[in-house]
């Protein structure tokens, strides 16, 4: 779920414009895509932003070339935005191939601990969560188009070494899984960034980018089912390989499909460009402090090692923070955080915290608890893809509606009760009293929770740092996924040691009462966001 950095408005005097970091690099692109209504306001921090602008109905808002601005043919178009929805599609689907064959793979590498186990989940999404940010700066320097394929191209290299991990040992698999991670890390922003180039901001860019947000959960599911497929009747290795051949094919086809973007002018100071020491503090942190988390949870916090890795993660933010306010060119600007910010970073960040703990532990309670087949459980959550799509379709709508901030909380609303569906649930009740109905309600907060926010975001945001919006949103979404599975592991470890049928039970649902209560916080913050930025009088504001 991103440093993207998308063209300015001096580019397209569009609201997804680039990061002010790159402003002298400015892409020439034809000027009827510049000429479009917008509508300048100021937030409640006083910072200038734009609402949803009205696209006249009489202005052409398909997709165009880069480079010629030449409008895209329809099939081309379709293409396009089929290419770079297989980007998250893909994503995802590497997360379900994991939680599918979690045992079945444990098993086979001789991981017996459950609370390790779930590094197999935490080691793709830390991945994915910490490198966004720097992926996004290597796209504008280097060239969406060019970083996207080579995301794929990393990402197929890794899923075939970790297939090979059943000749090696889980270390080398875990470190795989986090390799493995880094592709998506690559592909998100540069794909979302894609998007942002080619379209006006209009209702189709809206629906661009909900179809984008709404193959989450059918990614999620796809890799699942083929995953345990493979576990089940041939091998669990091939899982990875199959991921390995897809992710080449994609490479292939977005080299042929994705217009290509114009030379960008690198003679400025690469390294400073590229924040290298800001992107390896900023990175260290993260890992630090997210590793920390998830080893407390198998290894115990009293091993010593455990908080030293934290208090070199906090120390390396720290120093990260203070850096970012010298260099020239900043992975993040630190001026671009507001009270508006910092309330919508802090839902999504309960919200996905909460999914991952979510998706980790449904699928842990129907293999371990209800002894369901990995296949099996793929079909139980198989709802979840037809949910997320409408989801998605009706987020689009909405969101030139209704005001983002009641999206958000609806969002984080369904997270919260979709939780408490399966932190409730008995061990022998039918699957349709409220397992079904869970995977029904929580696709909803995923996907109306990432668009909601990414517009609140960029309404929030100065003009030239509105390319940060969706790629901060990334960054927390997979971050917290991994960071939240880490907090209930920790729960579940301390609570329930034990490793009885009444005793997993117990754990598993001290870990989800973890997550219902990250869930609850972030409706409080979610409401409480909503009341503050409720409109005063005139004209209502969409991008609040």
């Amino acid at each position: 779920m991103a440093a993207v950095d998308l063209p300015t408005d001096s580019e397209r005097s569009i609201p997804n414009g680039r990061t002010g970091d790159i402003e002298k690099d400015e892409v020439a692109v034809n000027s009827s895509h510049s000429n479009h209504p917008s509508i300048e306001s100021k937030n409640e921090d006083g910072v200038e932003s734009d609402d949803v602008a009205e696209t006249s109905p009489k202005s052409d808002n398909r997709p165009r070339h880069a480079t010629t601005g030449e409008p895209l043919s329809l099939p081309r178009e379709i293409l396009l935005v089929t290419v770079v929805c297989l980007a998250q599609l893909i994503t995802q689907a590497g997360v379900g191939q994991a939680l599918a064959t979690t045992i079945i793979a444990g098993n086979s590498l001789g991981i017996t601990d459950p609370n390790t186990r779930s590094w197999e989940i935490a080691a793709y999404s830390l991945a994915v969560g910490t490198f966004i940010l720097p992926a996004g700066r290597w796209g504008d320097l280097f060239g969406h188009k060019r970083l996207f394929v080579f995301g794929f191209l990393w990402f197929a290299l890794w899923s075939l070494l970790a297939g090979m991990s059943v000749w090696v040992n889980p270390i080398f698999f875990f470190f795989c899984r986090g390799m493995q991670g880094i592709g998506p890390a690559i592909v998100l922003p540069n794909g979302i960034a894609i998007l942002g180039t080619v379209y006006l901001p209009s209702p189709r860019q809206n629906m661009a980018f909900a179809m984008f947000g709404s193959v989450a959960p059918s990614g999620a599911n796809l890799g699942a089912v083929f995953a345990s497929i493979f576990a089940q009747f041939a091998w669990w290795p091939w899982a990875y390989w199959t991921t390995a051949i897809v992710c080449l094919c994609v490479a292939l086809l977005a080299w042929v499909v994705i217009p290509s973007a114009p030379a960008k002018d690198d003679s400025s100071n690469l390294f400073r460009r590229l924040d290298v020491i800001g992107s390896i503090l900023g990175v260290g942190g993260l890992v630090f402090i997210n590793v920390a988390w998830n080893q407390g949870s198998s290894i115990g916090w009293t091993t010593t090692y455990t908080y030293i890795l934290l208090i070199i993660g906090f120390l390396l933010l720290g120093i990260f923070a203070f850096v970012e306010t010298r260099v020239e060119y900043p992975l993040i600007p630190t001026n671009i955080f507001n009270r508006k910010v910092s309330f919508v970073l802090a839902c999504i960040a309960c919200g996905w915290a909460t999914f991952g703990i979510w998706v980790f532990y449904i699928f842990q309670f129907l293999l371990v608890l209800r002894r369901e087949t990995p296949l099996l459980v793929s079909a139980d959550l198989a709802p979840a893809s037809i949910s997320g799509l409408c989801a998605a379709v009706t987020t689009g709508v909405l969101m030139s509606r209704i005001r983002p901030a009641y999206i958000m909380l609806v969002a984080l609303i369904c997270f919260t009760v979709g939780t408490i569906l399966v932190a409730t649930a008995p061990i022998d009740q039918t699957y349709w009293a409220q397992i079904f109905v869970s995977t029904i309600i929580t696709p909803w907060g995923m996907d109306m929770s990432f668009p909601a926010g990414t517009l609140i975001l960029s309404g929030a945001m100065p003009r030239e740092h509105q390319g940060l919006a969706a790629s901060l949103v990334s960054t927390v979404v997979n971050y917290s996924i991994s960071l939240g599975l880490g907090f209930a592991g920790t729960v579940e470890s301390n609570v329930a040691p034990g490793t009885g049928e009444m005793e997993v039970l117990k754990g598993y649902r001290a870990a989800l009462y973890m997550g219902i209560g990250l869930a609850g916080l972030g409706v409080a913050v979610a409401a409480v966001f909503t009341f503050v930025t409720r409109p005063r009088g005139g004209r209502a504001r969409k991008t609040a």
